[in-house]
């Protein structure tokens, strides 16, 4: 079995070594490298399974590499990594395309744990129906591209996840508790306002067909509606 490829950034040399070491003995082939730029090089170089950045970075720091590589169309898992603490820092980095978010200091189980997830994603999709209409829009589950008009989107992975559950769960209802557990691991406000945020985006995705909504059941969970 193939190990997974991990494309590692991170400008803090002591950090990146142990982390870099300890995610490699863990059973993935990492590549470390400290800053954005560096970061895109390798990608038009090699294939990877996931992204692990730093928001601060020298020359091109996380949120202008992960908003560029999003704009290329690219839709590979990405983990933020950040000691900032506000949770406006946190909701921007989902805003412009991330997938999870991680509070320095970390624990590394965390982060393995975070990585595994977000790579169970596109093993899981190889059972599902690949392809769902939402009104006007067809939803390919497997690319993450959501087409419209002859135009696509490409959402990020767990994006396409909480979108594909909210089409394909009965009554096209996703359970909030449920969803956060599964996806995240808990259900903490910071978990809860980041799933609000990739609502918040996937209904500007989908404002194309003004017959879509997604409904908001306080504590509950959201409902999409096709009228």
């Amino acid at each position: 079995m193939n190990k997974p490829q991990i494309l590692y950034l991170e400008d803090d040399t002591d950090l990146g070594e142990i982390t870099a070491d300890l995610l490699s003995r863990k059973g993935f082939s990492v590549k470390w490298l400290n800053n954005g730029t560096e970061g895109l090089e390798a990608m038009n170089n090699q294939e990877f399974d996931l992204i692990v950045a730093d928001i601060m970075m020298p020359k091109l720091d996380g949120y202008t590499f992960l908003k560029q590589i999003r704009e290329r169309g690219n839709s590979i898992p990405f983990i933020l990594l950040s000691a900032r603490v506000l949770t406006e820092d946190v909701l921007h980095g989902f805003s412009i395309g991330a997938d999870d978010y991680i509070r320095k200091p970390f624990n590394l189980e965390e982060l393995i744990a975070r990585i595994n997830r977000l790579l169970k994603v596109p093993a899981a999709i190889q059972n599902e129906k690949k392809i769902i209409a939402i009104g006007n829009y067809q939803y390919n589950h497997a690319s993450y591209k959501l087409i419209h008009n002859e135009c696509s989107v490409s959402l990020s992975p767990r994006s396409g996840e909480i979108l594909y559950r909210l089409a394909t769960h009965k009554d096209h209802f996703l359970p909030r508790k449920e969803t956060l557990l599964e996806l995240w691991g808990d259900d903490n406000f910071f978990t809860g306002r980041s799933l609000d945020v990739f609502i918040s985006k996937l209904r500007r995705n989908l404002s194309g067909d003004p017959r879509i909504s997604i409904i908001n059941i306080r504590a509950i969970g959201y409902r999409l509606i096709i009228e």
